[in-house]
């Protein structure tokens, strides 16, 4: 399945019925009078999020979407029947943009979120509404009103506690598929990765999710590369993962580029909790791990954790740290990232499936 986080469609709310001009037409009835029946209200415009998605392909093949029109009133004070609501279904995360996407009309970030973007026209009056001591044989009714009309943009923001970042070839796709059963594509040159992927890991009885995102290269903020677009997935995270591959010749160089990416993006990213982590210390020798760890610790001022999505070496204590760093947020207390220790729960194998 192709994977689509940004998609423009045109949205329209059911116009209302018109009320209509009738009169009363019975044997023996000498003066029936006006019996003419409202117009029934359109349908609205309602967007929904559902977990069973985690793209926005369908959109790709139908952009136009019309809520139902009320129905005409009709005779002997029928009214018209309302118009069916629509029911737009999206991934949880989607934000929901105005054409010119300055302004979020709607944020859907849980499950069961719902929001009525659109209210459908009201249904017009029938002649029998009109009636009155001065008024006792109305011959007009009221059209229904049109319902309002716009283009958005949906895009999706992926609903993940930890963000991998890093440079192409860092080594991210590699760490997801040895803590999570998420399968990426992994191989030897850059942006293997060309949209994110997403996994669930498992320490204890903790579950969380982890987003794989293409690699950023400089200037990804100006649109080098694959640019910076696909960093909007990981803004909800709890934290994220900068993977620096440990066979680069400057690794400071690496993180600070990456590092310049994130302030150049914005929202709250350079802010967010960060682990670092020298990656692909199997290809290393401990003299020129312990070189780099160190250079990368005073760039960053973080501890640095070293890893190995081959050997599995520091996998468990890193994947244990994430899970502090999940945990703790989800109760609403403030952990530091430096401060976290090793000492908690194996890992364990997730039961398969993505979790968007």
């Amino acid at each position: 399945m192709k994977f689509l986080d940004l998609t423009k469609i045109y949205i329209k709310a059911g116009d209302g019925g018109n009320g209509c001009v009738g009169w009363r037409r019975e044997k023996f009835i000498e003066f029936g009078g006006p019996d003419g029946g409202d117009g029934g209200r359109g349908g609205d415009v309602i967007f929904e999020a559902v977990r069973n998605l985690n793209t926005l392909i369908d959109f790709r093949y139908q952009q136009h979407f019309k809520a139902e029109r009320g129905a005409d009133g009709s005779r002997s004070n029928c009214a018209g029947k309302h118009g069916e609501d629509l029911i737009i279904k999206v991934p949880v995360g989607t934000e929901i943009l105005s054409e010119d996407k300055e302004e979020i009309l709607a944020d859907l970030s849980k499950e069961g979120d719902r929001v009525v973007l659109l209210e459908g026209g009201n249904g017009g009056f029938g002649n029998a509404h009109f009636k009155g001591p001065s008024n006792q044989a109305p011959d007009y009714a009221n059209p229904g009103l049109i319902a309002p009309d716009m283009w958005v943009w949906l895009r999706l923001k992926l609903i993940a506690d930890v963000g991998l970042v890093g440079l192409p070839n860092a080594g991210k796709s590699t760490f997801l598929s040895v803590v999570t059963r998420a399968r990426p594509k992994i191989a030897s040159y850059p942006f293997t990765t060309l949209h994110p992927n997403l996994g669930v890991a498992q320490v204890g009885e903790l579950e969380f999710v982890i987003a794989d995102i293409p690699g950023l290269i400089e200037g990804a903020h100006e649109g080098a590369g694959l640019g910076d677009r696909f960093l909007g997935h990981v803004e909800r995270c709890a934290a994220l993962l900068h993977l620096v591959d440990g066979t680069e010749e400057d690794v400071v160089a690496a993180y600070k580029t990456v590092r310049g990416e994130l302030k150049a993006y914005g929202g709250g990213l350079a802010r967010k909790k960060e682990l670092v982590a020298l990656n692909k210390i199997d290809a290393m020798d401990e003299a020129s791990r312990a070189e780099k760890a160190d250079a990368l610790a005073k760039a960053s001022r973080k501890k640095v954790h070293l890893l190995s999505g081959v050997s599995g070496e520091g996998r468990d204590a890193m994947i244990r740290a994430l899970a502090k760093i999940v945990a703790a947020a989800r109760d609403n207390v403030d952990v530091d990232a430096a401060d976290i220790d090793d000492d908690s729960d194996e890992v364990q194998e997730t039961p398969g499936g993505w979790r968007p």
